[in-house]
This record gives structure tokens, sequence and C-alpha cells, in this order.
């Protein structure tokens, strides 16, 4: 049954996404809101950290506002608009592939450090890091290529948002904009 509705709604959403009246603003959140509502359901109910699922939650309506007030820039060119769709996604698994680069859930004795290296996995969430730690106290990043994707990505995507943001800011009048359908007519 879950299947199914799964199903139905997400050819709801491409239905929505592909109809030309449908406004770009509803668009945006019908392709944000689903994975940030997954994430912050299981920091609250798989994890119990509702402080952190709450922080997850107010970036996310932050981070939507800039990003409509971003598509609703007028001097923008549509490729730098777009790009954040790329950007903010290859950012998001390349932090994902760092912080479990150490593999510490796996059995002891089966992750790279230990296989490897002889040592322990250590990682950080943020700024993302893996790392072999050794009995003598020196370590071996893990995952360099991967930290650098990921800052490359997170510098571009902040740096448009940023902007999105600012002229979100500037004028309010962008955002109800974006929530409007573009083929309705005046009265």
């Amino acid at each position: 049954m879950t299947a199914l509705l799964t199903l139905i709604a997400c050819a709801l959403v491409v239905y929505l996404l592909a109809h030309p009246r449908t406004a770009s603003g509803i668009k945006v959140l019908l392709l944000t809101a689903p994975p940030v509502a997954g994430v912050v359901w299981l920091l609250e109910e798989v994890y119990e950290r509702s402080f952190t699922a709450v922080a997850v939650a107010s970036v996310f309506v932050v981070a939507l506002i800039a990003l409509i007030g971003l598509l609703g820039h007028p001097r923008l060119p549509i490729w730098t608009k777009m790009l954040v769709f790329g950007t903010v996604p290859v950012a998001a698994v390349s932090w994902l592939l760092v912080v479990t680069a150490d593999d510490t859930l796996k059995d002891p004795g089966e992750d790279p450090c230990s296989m490897y290296y002889g040592g322990v996995g250590v990682s950080k969430a943020f700024p993302p890091q893996a790392y072999c730690r050794y009995e003598d106290g020196s370590t071996h990043d893990l995952a360099t290529g991967t930290q650098f994707v990921f800052w490359v990505c997170f510098a571009i995507s902040l740096a448009l948002l940023s902007m999105g943001l600012w002229h979100a800011v500037r004028d309010p009048g962008t955002l109800v904009r974006q929530f409007r359908s573009g083929m309705t007519q005046p009265t």
C-alpha cells in the first residue's frame, strides 16, 4: 500500500512539474521538500534528535527563500540559476561520501582504516572530514578528492543562494510572483 501511494505521489509531482500552468515556486517546493522532509523525519523519529531536525528545517526554509529569490532574479542568465540544481545535490552526495569514508558502522576490523592502514576511523560532519588515527597520534586522510568536490560545489551553491537571498530581501515581491501562475489573466 505504501509503494502504491508513493507511486501515485511521484506521478502527481511529475505531472505538476511538466504542467505549464504550475508556478515555478510550487515546482521548486515539490522538488526540494520531499528529501528534506525525509531527513527531518529520520532525525526526529529514528535518531531522536529534535534540535537537529528543527535546525535542518529552519535552514531549508531560508534556502528555499534564497532559491526562489535566485530564480526570480531578473539579471542572471538561466544557466547560473540552473547551476544550483546541480551543485547542491553533488555537494550533498559528496558530503555523505566523505563522512562515511571511514565506515565505522561496519563490523570491527572491516573498515578501511583497520583493514588497510591499521588505525581507527574518525569522521566529522562539518567541515566534512574522514581520517584514520594511529596509536602514535598521526593521521591519514580519507576521501581527499571528494572533500575537494564538496568544497567547490558548496562554495558555488553558497554564492548563488546568497545572491538569491539578497534579491528576495531587497524585493519581497519576487517571492509572491514566483508562486503565481504565469498564464493567468489579470483582472
